[in-house]
C-alpha cells in the first residue's frame, strides 16, 4: 500500500512533529539544584579559578573513573591540546579516521601528524591490526577513540603501544559511564579525555577533562591548563588558560550525580528504537559488544540500501522533512576532509574502504530525556513505512534534494 502524503511531509502534508526532534538536545537532570550551585559560586564571587565546585567536579569525575587524578577544563578541544603539549609527543599519531574532525585538529594543531587508520566495521573503533601496519620510525604515540560510547579495543592498543614504547591516548567524548569487561572507561592507557559540551549526556554546559594515573602526566597537564604555573603562582613552563568555570562545573556536578538516570533514560529509549525496527528490511540497529556496557547516550543505525530499496541519504531526508532532525555521522571521514585530503599519502598512506563503506551507512536518531517513548514510536513508524514505499520516498526525496540547488 502506497504511503499517503498526510503520513510523509517529503511527499507533501504537515511534519509529524511540530517542533524539532533533535540529535543531542541537551538532558537537564535537576534544573533546581544546578541553579542552587550556581547561586552559591555567584554568592561566593568565586567564578573561576579552581574554585570549589570545580575541585568537587574534579574529584568525582576522577572516582568515576578510579584514576587518581582529573583536571577539568574548558572543553574537550582544548583537553586533548594540553595534553598532547604536557606529553611533549611529537612526530606521528595513529588515530581512527572514523571520528569527529576535532581529534584529528588537536593533533595537527600542536604539530603532529595525524596518521589515519581502519576501523573494524563491527564497531566502528580503530582496528588495532590496521594500526599496526602504520607504526612506523616516526609513529610516537596512539590516539583511541571509544565510539558513541562504545569502548575501543583496550587491551590490543595497550599491546601494541608497549610492543612499539608509544604513549596511548584516548578521546573519550562519548563514552563516559561506559565500561569494558567492568573496567571503566577513564582508566585506559596514559590518559583520556572527556567531553562535556551541551550536546553529551553529561554536559556542563561546555567543557572537558583530563582523567589519569600518571602523577608526572597530571601535575604537567594541571601547570599547563594554568598559564604553566606551578604552586605559589611560580611560572614552571610554557602554558594556556584552559580552566573550567564555577557555573560550568555547577551543571557538570548536576549531571553526574544523575548519570544512573540519565543512562537508564537513554537505555529505554535504545530499547524502545530496538523493538520498533526490528524486522525492517535493511535497517539495523547498532549493539554493544557482550564485553562492553555502554552509556546509550547516541543510538545509530545503518541503511543496506539492497535491502531497504534507498539510500541512507534518502531516509535522512525523510526523516528531516518529517522534523525529525537525524544526522548522518562522520561523513566522509576525516581523511576525506580538508585540510587532509590534500596530503592524504602523508595521513593515510593506506585505502581505508572500511571507513568510507560505514560512513556511508550510518544515521543517528534523537534520544535522551527530550525524547520520549511516544516520539520514538513515532520516529519508527515512519522509517517502517517509508521502507515500505521505498521507491516513492526514494524518488520524493531526489526531486526534493534537486530542488534545492
Amino acid at each position: 500500500m502506497a504511503v499517503s502524503p498526510h503520513d510523509l511531509a517529503i511527499l507533501g502534508g504537515s511534519p509529524s512533529f511540530a517542533e524539532p526532534l533533535h540529535v543531542g538536545r541537551p538532558n537537564i537532570p535537576d534544573e533546581r539544584r544546578a541553579m542552587e550551585r550556581i547561586q552559591q559560586a555567584i554568592d561566593r564571587r568565586w567564578l573561576t579559578s579552581f574554585g570549589p565546585l570545580v575541585k568537587q567536579f574534579e574529584h568525582d569525575l576522577a572516582a568515576q573513573a578510579g584514576v587518581r587524578h582529573c583536571v577539568a577544563t574548558c572543553n574537550a578541544s582544548i583537553a586533548l591540546q594540553v595534553l598532547l603539549r604536557a606529553s611533549g609527543l611529537r612526530g606521528e599519531v595513529l588515530m581512527p579516521s572514523f571520528t569527529f574532525i576535532a581529534t584529528a585538529h588537536t593533533l595537527q594543531w600542536e604539530g603532529i601528524t595525524p596518521v589515519f587508520c581502519e576501523i573494524d566495521e563491527a564497531t566502528g573503533n580503530i582496528d588495532p591490526k590496521h594500526a599496526r601496519q602504520l607504526v612506523t620510525e616516526r609513529t610516537t604515540g596512539i590516539m583511541g577513540v571509544h565510539l558513541w560510547g562504545h569502548p575501543a579495543p583496550t587491551e590490543e592498543l595497550a599491546a601494541l603501544a608497549e610492543e612499539h614504547g608509544l604513549r596511548l591516548f584516548y578521546d573519550s567524548a562519548h563514552a563516559i559511564g561506559s565500561a569494558r569487561n567492568g573496567r571503566p572507561v577513564g582508566s585506559f592507557g596514559d590518559a583520556e579525555v572527556y567531553s562535556f559540551h551541551a550536546t553529551k549526556f553529561i554536559n556542563s554546559f561546555e567543557g572537558g577533562a583530563i582523567v589519569t594515573d600518571d602523577d608526572e602526566l597530571a601535575e604537567r597537564v594541571r601547570s599547563m591548563h594554568n598559564y604553566g604555573r606551578g604552586e605559589g603562582e611560580y611560572v614552571a613552563s610554557i602554558g594556556t588558560n584552559a580552566k573550567m568555570t564555577e557555573v560550568a562545573a555547577a551543571m557538570g556536578i548536576t549531571s553526574l550525580e544523575n548519570m544512573p538516570q540519565l543512562i537508564e533514560v537513554n537505555r529505554e529509549r535504545y530499547e524502545h528504537y530496538r523493538a520498533g525496527l526490528d524486522g525492517v528490511p535493511g535497517i539495523w540497529l547498532r549493539r554493544p559488544l557482550p564485553e562492553n556496557s555502554v552509556n546509550h547516550q547516541y543510538v545509530v543505525f545503518e541503511v543496506d540500501e539492497e535491502r531497504a530499496g534507498l539510500s541512507r541519504d534518502d531516509l535522512v531526508a525523510m526523516l528531516v522533512a518529517e522534523n525529525v532532525l537525524a544526522r548522518t555521522h562522520f561523513h566522509p571521514g576525516c581523511h576525506r576532509t580538508e585540510p587532509y585530503v590534500r596530503d592524504q599519502a602523508r595521513h593515510a598512506p593506506l585505502p581505508l574502504p572500511h571507513t568510507e563503506a560505514l560512513s556511508g551507512r550510518i544515521v543517528m536518531l534523537p534520544t535522551g530525556t527530550g525524547v520520549t517513548t511516544e516520539d520514538v514510536d513515532t520516529v519508527c513508524g515512519l522509517i517502517r513505512r517509508a521502507v515500505a514505499d521505498a521507491p516513492s520516498v526514494r524518488a520524493a526525496a531526489r526531486a526534493r534534494a534537486a530542488s534545492s540547488w
